[in-house]
């Protein structure tokens, strides 16, 4: 026995399994069990291909609509200008308004690295210009000739 929605979706109540096959046949449809679990088992005379598929599109919809978090990355020298940092900056900001990451790399040359404490100023400024938009991930830190610090969008 078993519990029997129809295809226009109208209760049939119980009903032998035997009986609802081959009124799924009649209506050349399959018969779906929807609720295991119930007792009698709750079955449907439906289209199992459309309901496939109805399904695989709503998870290619889902797919779709979920935004991936690209860390994007922004070189910066120790000694740069101020209309460049300031170019870099409105690239940073943009970068957060589309929920990515940021990496802002620091790069030494040469007599630079005598003066590691002008690199950490600068990533300390950028810091402190996204504070109310960002949080830091990765705290500033020295790799090789590299600088690197990571920030996060807050929300």
């Amino acid at each position: 026995m078993i519990q029997l929605i129809d295809a226009e979706g109208q209760n049939r109540g119980q009903i032998p399994t035997q009986e609802a096959l081959a009124m799924a046949e009649e209506a050349g449809l399959d018969l779906v069990e929807i609720v295991p679990t119930a007792n009698p088992p709750v079955c449907k005379i439906l289209d199992l291909g459309k309901l496939k598929y109805e399904g695989q599109k709503k998870a290619a919809e889902a797919r779709k609509r979920q935004k991936t978090i690209e860390v994007k990355e922004i070189k910066m020298r120790p000694n740069i200008d101020d209309h460049d940092y300031e170019t870099k900056m409105k690239a940073v900001r943009r970068f957060f308004d589309e929920g990515d990451k940021v990496k802002v790399t620091l790069r030494f040359r040469g007599r630079e690295m005598a003066h590691q404490e002008l690199g950490l100023k600068l990533l300390n400024r950028v810091r402190e210009e996204t504070a109310e938009i960002s949080k830091v991930e990765a705290e500033p830190k020295l790799e090789g000739r590299q600088m690197m610090m990571v920030l996060a969008p807050r929300g």
